[in-house]
């Protein structure tokens, strides 16, 4: 690994010497962390060509033989697993046509550290340890060259194995992989070899005199005292961003070696986590270095997945846990949910799905129909196809989502040692899930872009409108990308507390974004100024007395703030809504988080006036973006939780339009979960578009509705209407 770093920095260091380049742009054009491993549609697209669902067979009581098979075929699975590169199984597979994944390509153990509990309370101790290595059940475990050069060969060994097979249809390094566990906060060395992050930080920075500190979370404790300009995070998130990028390039060559042995299936990993601080999880490397991917639905992941997903080529899955509580409807939707987010198909975890005496359960057979629909019917129409959206960027910084955990830390205190389920707690986390039902609520898709991409070329021209959900943390040609944005007549906005730090967690004397929202920042603002009246948190909510909390109202009553059309204000010395317009553009602050209209909805108390403190805003000015697929339900309003997706395929010509309820997914760092709320009342739909199209068709029973622009669909809120027309959306 050591010949990557090496090569970065002298490119690094020569672009910024000749061009006077703005170092970080520098940094960034030249890191091989964002440099994308092989994924051309071929590769990706490979054997998938429909909807799969693969049972993983942990109590899989029907064997396989021709039992195990019938059964597959009865109930619409299409798809099975190997695991470790046991071959013993493939010729069932081929006999009953199942496309399988291969999981512990690269064994487990390495990739993934098993959190047993005599090794947490280690952990915990070795978090506050800044010099401490990586380690696992059997010692230290550091990610380095021997590391690599074992995994390689156990991948190519099993790849080897397994690569004669027609049914292979991807390989997953491990299940549940990180740098350290998870994504709990262990904030140590990944591997010994300092001087090679002594080389990095040098590109990363663009000073050669910078040097290396091996600092815990503490030292991020200490700091939250401090007026803004005077806090500086980077001894610490420098080395968790180094973490994260050795990380990213390490499994590229995984990867890699894998498509060294087999290079037409696609290598990816099972089990990805939210995005995090800790663990390797920044979705803008980590999606450069992959070609499949199984997520767990938490942080926003799906969603930021299929944004990053090269033109949704990507074979994407997720995981699926049965809950008798829950009934069978909670599969169902889950299954529509996902088809219509671009995900390719499911990992299903099988506990519970027989009886004593092998014979299937009640569940399955009320599932079955919709499995072999979407697997066998319409998974079919949506492979190629590409997600469309209305204009509308959410930006994915992941040294705010960093920024964001060092400020949430200081209701913990000491304890941060202890602190999980940041999906569900973080500031960053829950302000980007706010924003998301905002928009689809609203009837507006949307797409995460990633930092990366907006410091090297820009605001892709195809955005009208860019969100920045809780972005504490912008770099100086950050700042200049969007200025530009806005001057060419984009609208820029932002919620609270923009630009405040740099990349790099250093506090800036004056907001990086100030003069485009025309406030005034001077670096003496302390977290009396932020969200809390008693001055006590930087933040909106208290994540240590709210940690176990079941509603959100529970968590947001932690902290006694002031509200305004029922949201916090953020900075109280300045106005909400602040801004206006620049260039050509707009820009706006709305001064005001977004976090309350996850409680309002989960209230069903949400309405127009709670979103239109937020959402309204890119169309003041001018009257685009807008929904252009209404949707109306018997009483004449859009039914609560509705979202359409919308897809185009290039090969078919074709639109493709899903209308489903949007209702909220739960999951933990190990899958499972379910959707919460869901409502079930069958009912018409009327849906209007802006003109008439042609060959439009409902696509769930093929019926032909002629040459239209209004139409009505039977609706049923547990599973999805489909439709489709010839050519591209009306608009």
């Amino acid at each position: 690994m050591r010949h990557l770093w090496l090569t970065a920095v002298a490119v690094v260091l020569n672009l910024t010497a000749r061009a006077g380049e703005d170092p970080y742009l520098a940094y960034v054009k030249s890191a091989p962390e964002f440099k994308p491993v092989r994924q051309d549609a071929k590769l990706l697209l490979g054997r998938w060509n429909t909807w799969v669902y693969m049972p993983w067979r942990y109590q899989w009581h029907v064997g396989t033989g021709d039992e195990g098979g019938q059964f597959c075929k009865d109930y619409g699975f299409s798809g099975g697993f190997t695991d470790h590169g046991n071959t013993g199984v493939l010729p069932w597979l081929e006999k009953w046509g199942l496309l399988f994944y291969n999981d512990h390509t690269a064994g487990k153990g390495d990739l993934h550290l098993t959190p047993n509990r005599p090794l947490q309370d280690q952990w915990k101790r070795a978090a506050m340890d800044g010099r401490a290595l990586r380690f696992g059940p059997n010692g230290p475990s550091p990610l380095d060259d021997a590391m690599l050069e074992k995994l390689k060969g156990l991948i190519t060994r099993r790849v080897n194995g397994l690569k004669g097979s027609p049914m292979r249809a991807a390989y997953a390094l491990d299940d549940e992989i990180s740098w350290c566990s998870f994504v709990k906060p262990i904030p140590w060395r990944i591997h010994d070899n300092d001087a090679d992050y002594e080389k990095w930080l040098t590109a990363y920075t663009g000073d050669p005199t910078a040097k290396a500190q091996y600092v815990s979370a503490d030292f991020a404790l200490a700091q939250l005292g401090k007026g803004v300009k005077d806090i500086d995070f980077s001894p610490f998130l420098d080395r968790m961003t180094y973490n994260d990028s050795y990380w990213a390039v390490f499994l590229r060559k995984l990867v890699e070696a894998s498509n060294a042995a087999d290079p037409e299936t696609p290598c990816g990993f099972v089990g990805g986590q939210s995005p995090n601080l800790f663990g390797g999880y920044d979705y803008a490397k980590l999606m450069k270095n992959l070609q499949f991917l199984e997520s767990y639905n938490i942080g926003s992941s799906t969603e930021i997945i299929r944004s990053f997903n090269p033109q949704n080529a990507m074979p994407i899955v997720t995981t699926h846990f049965h809950n008798d509580k829950r009934g069978t409807a909670n599969d169902i939707w889950q299954t529509w949910y996902y088809l219509a987010h671009g995900n390719r198909g499911m990992i299903g975890w099988v506990e519970g799905w027989f009886e004593k005496d092998g014979k299937p359960r009640p569940w399955l057979d009320e599932y079955k129909a919709t499995n072999k629909e979407v697997g066998g019917v319409q998974g079919k129409k949506m492979v190629g196809a590409r997600w469309l959206h209305d204009g509308v960027a959410v930006y994915y910084s992941h040294p705010s989502i960093q920024v964001s955990w060092c400020l949430d830390s200081e209701a913990h205190g000491a304890t941060w040692v202890n602190r999980n389920g940041d999906c569900r707690l973080g500031t960053s986390h829950l302000v980007r899930k706010a924003w998301e039902y905002l928009l689809t609520d609203s009837g507006l898709q949307y797409n995460f872009i990633p930092y990366d991409e907006v410091i090297v070329n820009g605001v892709p021209k195809e955005y009208k409108v860019l969100i920045l959900p809780a972005c504490y943390a912008l770099s100086d040609i950050e700042a200049v990308r969007l200025r530009e944005f806005v001057e060419a007549g984009g609208t820029l906005i932002a919620d609270f507390a923009p630009g405040l730090f740099d990349q790099r967690g250093k506090g800036r004397s004056k907001g990086a974004l100030d003069d485009l929202f025309g406030v005034t920042h001077d670096g003496t603002e302390t977290k009396r100024n932020f969200f809390d009246l008693t001055g006590k948190l930087w933040v909106e909510t208290n994540q240590d007395a709210g940690f176990e909390y079941k509603k959100y109202r529970e968590l947001f009553d932690t902290v006694q703030c002031q509200l305004v059309g029922g949201f916090a204000h953020a900075e109280r010395k300045f106005l909400p809504h602040r801004g206006g317009k620049v260039g050509k553009g707009v820009a706006r602050l709305v001064n005001l988080s977004p976090q309350r209209y996850l409680q309002y909805r989960e209230e069903g108390t949400a309405t127009d006036a709670h979103r239109a403190l937020f959402v309204p805003f890119p169309f003041q000015v001018r009257m685009e973006p807008r929904p252009w697929v209404q949707v109306a339900g018997p009483d004449g309003k859009r039914p609560v939780n509705c979202e359409a997706t919308y897809w185009w395929h290039p090969e078919a010509k074709r639109t493709y339009v899903f209308i489903l309820q949007n209702a909220e997914v739960t999951s933990s760092d190990v899958g499972g979960g379910g959707v919460e709320g869901l409502t079930a009342k069958k009912h018409p739909i009327t849906v209007t578009l802006p003109a008439p199209v042609k060959d439009l068709t409902d696509e769930r029973t093929g019926k032909k509705l002629g040459e239209t622009a209004t139409f009505t669909l039977d609706f049923n809120p547990v599973e999805a209407a489909f439709f489709s027309f010839a050519g591209e959306p009306p608009r």
